[in-house]
């Protein structure tokens, strides 16, 4: 048999051989995070099968059938020789490509594991229309763990007949990739042996359907980077929320099938932010509207069709939504635990889809409670359980988004039936009440900012017991305010610089530079520097004086709680190459240097050389026009 490469695993490795069947696990079931030209996979059911099976399949290949049982037996030891009738687990994988330049055809692959020889073989075959399957012999291979001496284990690539190895770039890389990518990448997974604490990505969907319309949608909206009016990063936010419709749209489609539904699913999008899910869900034919505490710049691009309406939620029975299919919550903040509440108090018939990010309760932040998971997979269990009492069947998966919070949940169905509507509200109730009591909290001002103008879809002066479930719940203000020091005034920021500063350069140790490069101080000495009143309006931003001081990184060097003044002409100081190259005549100097205007000495780096502006007459501000936005992009 063949061998093409065998990788030893460093000595002492303790994950095996346990560690390489959960290596190959990834490979049979998630290839695409090595090949990146693949969507997944789709995999049959596993199931034991003996020589006769592989027989029974090479009936028509008469020639191949002794090669192929000889390939998966060789080399096996008297210990390794099993007596079992079926020795081989078997699945069927149907491999998915992405649906772009790399075509649609789909690849399949007979996959069986032998768990006493430590291997775990691929045979592709084609099937025709009359179900009849024939192998390609070229591209039968085999991964195994081996170890002589039971103390030094490797891992080893065989293939059948390497020289008729077909590659079609996509399913099939050239051999050399398998040697150089596959095989080090199952080596590093097996030592590792880590488990993942959330389930597969797009569990919950058919890959290939999401594949397709993944690539539709992309190419449809990839437009909007090249106009993106927000100071947020385009491809990350666009591409993003092209995956999430994606993921949604194929939900919606499956659960159409499923219950024989002809009309598309209604939505409402609770803290839609900047509405680009919206536009999507709503170009894409669902009706829908989106709801956010603070309208966005890009809103007015969108034209009539999308419905974005600016003004707070706050969680009451004056805020129920009866007539919505769906509720989504992506990344919605304090609203995350509330949606699923809100769903199931709105009808039996309503469903939600949440993607939590930052973790709040329902009166506040979040509070950790366990040491022993991560704190985003404990906050993923809350909303799970908060789902689990508010009456759903909750599903979880993960999506393919640029983001690090990908998990999402989906509540489709209820675990109660109609008639114990009551019940089931008295443990919705019970329980949001027990957080309340929990935090300790009557009312309290979330961190992160809404409005004052609250959402009243059934406003009724009469209210019911229980409409003010939502009591102590307090949403963002609509002007998101900016608490970095950015916001403060420039002649009050440029008069404590000034001042501590000149502490510093007073304090004068001379270094022989000739240059003086002043002393340091702490902290909390600077800060007796200053008056009272300037402390407490410092003490109104997040980080006060040392955020302040930090910001003005031209004039200072913040480290280890100690303030300096920044002497550019030092490598670690200015974080600039040593090698300094002069500024190109005709780069953009929009700030005056502080040296040059404040320190006794003037700068120490000459005006070719210093990225600030030596007087006015070296200031040269920008002439760049503002980007021109198209609408018709959208």
């Amino acid at each position: 048999m063949p061998k093409l490469l065998d990788l030893k695993f460093p000595a002492g490795c303790k994950t095996l051989p346990e560690g390489f069947w959960s290596a190959v696990d990834v490979w049979i079931k998630k290839p695409h995070v090595v090949n990146k030209r693949l969507c997944g996979v789709r995999e049959t059911e596993s199931e034991d099968v003996g020589r006769e099976a592989l027989e029974l399949l090479l009936l028509d290949q008469p020639e191949l059938s002794e090669d192929v049982c000889s390939f998966l037996s060789s080399e096996a030891s008297p210990a390794q020789t099993h007596e079992e009738d079926k020795p081989w687990s078997s699945s069927v994988r149907t491999i998915i490509p992405k649906v772009n330049c790399y075509g649609t055809k789909l690849q399949k692959e007979l996959v069986l594991k032998d768990f006493t020889r430590q291997q775990v073989s691929f045979l592709p075959f084609e099937e025709d229309s009359d179900g009849q399957v024939t192998l390609k012999r070229g591209n039968i291979h085999q991964i195994q763990l081996i170890s002589p001496d039971c103390e030094e284990w490797a891992l080893e690539l065989h293939v059948l007949t390497p020289d008729a190895w077909f590659s079609d770039g996509v399913a099939y890389p050239r051999l050399s990739w398998l040697s150089t990518d596959l095989l080090p990448k199952l080596l590093r997974w097996a030592t590792e042996c880590k488990s993942s604490e959330f389930r597969s990505t797009l569990s919950l969907l058919p890959v290939e359907k999401y594949s397709v319309m993944y690539q539709q949608l992309k190419e449809k909206y990839k437009a909007m980077v090249k106009v993106w009016p927000e100071v947020t990063d385009p491809e990350k936010f666009v591409y993003e929320d092209v995956a999430i419709a994606t993921y949604l749209l194929v939900l919606w489609a499956e659960e159409r099938e499923e219950k024989g539904l002809t009309g598309r699913q209604s939505f409402l999008d609770l803290g839609c932010g900047n509405g680009l899910l919206v536009h999507i869900l709503t170009n894409e034919g669902h009706p829908g509207k989106g709801i956010d505490v603070r309208k966005r710049k890009i809103w007015d691009m969108y034209g009539p069709r999308t419905l974005l309406e600016e003004k707070a939620i706050t969680p009451s029975e004056s805020c129920l939504f009866p007539g919505t299919d769906w509720l989504i919550g992506n990344h919605s903040d304090e609203l995350t635990p509330w949606i699923p509440v809100i769903a199931a108090r709105s009808s039996q018939c309503c469903r939600y889809f949440v993607l939590p990010c930052c973790f709040f309760d329902f009166y506040g932040k979040y509070q950790r409670r366990q040491c022993k998971k991560s704190q985003y997979k404990e906050y993923i269990d809350f909303i799970s359980e908060v789902s689990q009492v508010s009456g759903f069947n909750t599903e979880e998966d993960c999506l393919r988004i640029p983001s690090t919070k990908r998990v999402c949940l989906v509540g489709k169905s209820r675990n109660y039936q109609l008639p114990d509507e009551a019940e089931a509200e008295q443990r919705r109730a019970h329980y949001v009440k027990s957080r309340q009591t929990a935090s300790g909290i009557t009312v309290q001002r979330s961190d992160v900012g809404h409005d004052g103008e609250s959402c009243h879809e059934n406003r009724d002066n009469d209210r019911t017991p229980g409409s003010s479930w939502g009591a102590g719940f307090q949403p963002r203000d609509r002007v998101e305010m900016v608490r970095n020091c950015a916001s403060l005034p420039r002649d009050f920021v440029d008069g404590v610089v000034l001042r501590v500063a000149n502490v510093l350069l007073g304090m004068t140790e001379d270094d022989g530079s000739g240059w003086n490069r002043g002393g340091s101080l702490s902290v909390s000495e600077v800060a007796g520097l200053l008056e009272q009143e300037t402390l407490r309006r410092l003490k109104k931003e997040c980080g006060g004086l040392q955020t302040l001081l930090k910001n003005n990184h031209q004039v200072f060097r913040v480290e280890g709680g100690r303030v300096y003044v920044r002497d550019w002409r030092d490598r670690k100081a200015s974080r600039a190459n040593t090698k300094r190259t002069p500024v190109a005549p005709g780069a953009l100097k929009t700030r005056p240097c502080w040296f040059y205007d404040h320190h006794p000495q003037r700068c120490p780096l000459q005006a070719e050389q210093c990225a600030f502006a030596h007087g006015p007459e070296d200031l040269r501000p920008s002439t760049r026009p503002l980007k021109k936005i198209k609408q018709d992009a959208f």
